[in-house]
């Protein structure tokens, strides 16, 4: 079966940006009720159990990709005798996968004070809020979870999409209305928990629908299984260090910095997530028709879709940091006030630690959707390794500055680097001094860009909404209208054109 990748890309897309404007939006706004009825402190408690969970979340490392991949040439081939028994697969080790967690978050309980620093708020009992927490995602586990592998080896995320918008409304409804009634922190995270329920349940019924010739029935032969088991092991060493990475990052500040700073902080990087998380979606909504592609189509072909790839991402990031560089700072004064403003040096990093996640992502991207993680397994794990030494290292001389700094040149120095040196010897199989050229140019253009948009920008002296509204003009227009002058002759300006219409042409 040869899936239509285009036609199911775009659908995710759109539906993957309505999601992703969905959950930018109306977390926002509870982020904003929260510090109004609650206080600040209540959003760094938020991420520290996030962080804490993800830490614990480890044991799953690995099961979601490997399966899923694993799924893609059953389907290329219709056989739904493995397709079936991958699933029996999945639900077995997610059951096993749930008691692990449940297991070791029961055993780290007694730590969690250790991880906040003094300024936990008056009356909160955080063993029971971590508790809840562990409970919402034990279930998320437990839950027929494996199903959702089904949409996204069929490249249809946008389902995910529209059943987390509908589940999330409900819930986000109750929640405010317990804030504002009540001011009850507890009441605020069970309905988060019943939310995650709520979701996973949905997702089966409707997965069930769409697919009712695919059940959890079948065993498939030990020697598929072994392969698979050592997909995991290479996928868990793989995304072992991308959670270490941004979780170890919350950890610490809540430890050395405390649950005010920590709240600061992810008030700035909720922005940079939120847009980062926009460019996720398109990551996602390829993953399967890029998997799928490597198993029908030349490889010619296929590097000159990374090339495109490359170029329509770096052409999004270069707006995405444009717009960045002049707007957070009034953004964050409009929203919460100079009481919770950092200084403008941080913007400049945090417009830095957008572009390379960026960057990170576009490689993960192919190794992902080609399965090519026992090659790079330990790049990871070694750069989540190197932030955290230079993160207990600096954060004790240049404090936040230390945090950013670190995970920065983690990914510049070493993610990045050796990740490209293995797609480019074991996937293309090309010497890759004419991308790093391509890619070195793209990000001179974006500092050109900038540069710019800085320079004009200095001239607004209007405050507040006009403020913003203005500078977004500038860097839009500014940032899209200097990439068409400089692009409009390239190859990948030209085919990345015509590929947008045709996504345009499919979505209308």
């Amino acid at each position: 079966m040869k899936i239509e990748r285009t036609k199911n890309a775009t659908k995710n897309i759109v539906f993957g940006i309505l999601l992703k404007l969905y959950q930018i939006i109306i977390p926002f706004l509870m982020r904003t009720v929260m510090i109004y009825f609650l206080g600040v402190g209540y959003l760094g408690l938020n991420s520290l159990f996030t962080s804490v969970l993800q830490v614990l979340s480890l044991a799953e490392l690995g099961i979601g990709s490997a399966i899923v991949f694993s799924i893609y040439k059953p389907i290329a081939e219709d056989d739904t005798t493995t397709i079936c028994a991958l699933m029996r697969l999945y639900k077995i080790y997610y059951r096993i996968i749930g008691i692990i967690i449940f297991t070791l978050g029961l055993i780290l309980c007694p730590f969690i004070p250790y991880l906040i620093k003094s300024d936990l708020p008056y009356g909160i009992n955080v063993y029971i809020l971590y508790i809840i927490n562990l409970l919402g995602t034990v279930f998320s586990y437990w839950l027929f979870a494996y199903k959702n592998s089904l949409l996204q080896a069929f490249q249809r995320t946008d389902v995910i999409s529209k059943i987390a918008i509908c589940v999330n409304t409900v819930m986000y409804l109750l929640q405010f209305a317990v804030l504002f009634l009540f001011k009850n922190y507890y009441y605020y995270i069970i309905l988060t928990l019943f939310g995650q329920i709520a979701i996973n349940i949905t997702t089966a019924i409707v997965v069930n629908r769409l697919y009712p010739q695919f059940k959890p029935t079948g065993n498939l032969n030990k020697r598929e299984v072994k392969k698979i088991n050592r997909r995991i092991k290479d996928v868990f060493t793989s995304k072992l260090g991308g959670t270490i990475m941004g979780a170890g990052d919350t950890i610490i500040i809540s430890s050395f910095l405390g649950l005010r700073e920590l709240a600061i902080y992810q008030n700035y990087y909720y922005i940079v997530s939120a847009i980062y998380g926009i460019s996720i979606i398109v990551f996602n909504a390829v993953v399967a028709g890029i998997g799928n592609s490597f198993e029908t189509e030349t490889l010619e072909k296929n590097y000159n879709d990374f090339n495109k790839f490359t170029f329509i991402i770096c052409w999004l990031s270069n707006v995405s940091v444009a717009c960045f560089l002049v707007l957070y700072q009034p953004f964050v004064n409009l929203w919460v006030g100079k009481e919770y403003m950092l200084n403008d040096n941080y913007v400049v990093l945090f417009c830095i630690y957008f572009y390379v996640l960026v960057l990170s992502m576009i490689w993960a991207t192919i190794k992902d959707a080609v399965g090519l993680w026992h090659y790079d397994r330990f790049r990871p794990l070694a750069s989540s390794l190197t932030n955290v030494v230079l993160n207990i290292i600096l954060v004790k001389f240049i404090g936040l500055y230390g945090v950013i700094i670190s995970t920065i040149i983690s990914y510049t120095f070493v993610a990045m680097p050796w990740a490209l040196i293995n797609i480019f010897k074991y996937v293309y199989k090309r010497d890759m001094r004419e991308y790093l050229k391509k890619l070195a140019y793209y990000i001179i253009i974006c500092i050109l860009i900038c540069i710019v948009v800085e320079f004009l920008s200095y001239f607004v002296k209007v405050n507040g909404i006009m403020e913003l509204l203005i500078k977004a003009t500038i860097a839009i227009v500014l940032s899209n209208f200097i990439q068409i002058i400089v692009y409009k002759n390239s190859i990948e300006y030209k085919e990345s054109k015509q590929l947008i219409k045709k996504m345009l042409k499919i979505g209308g």
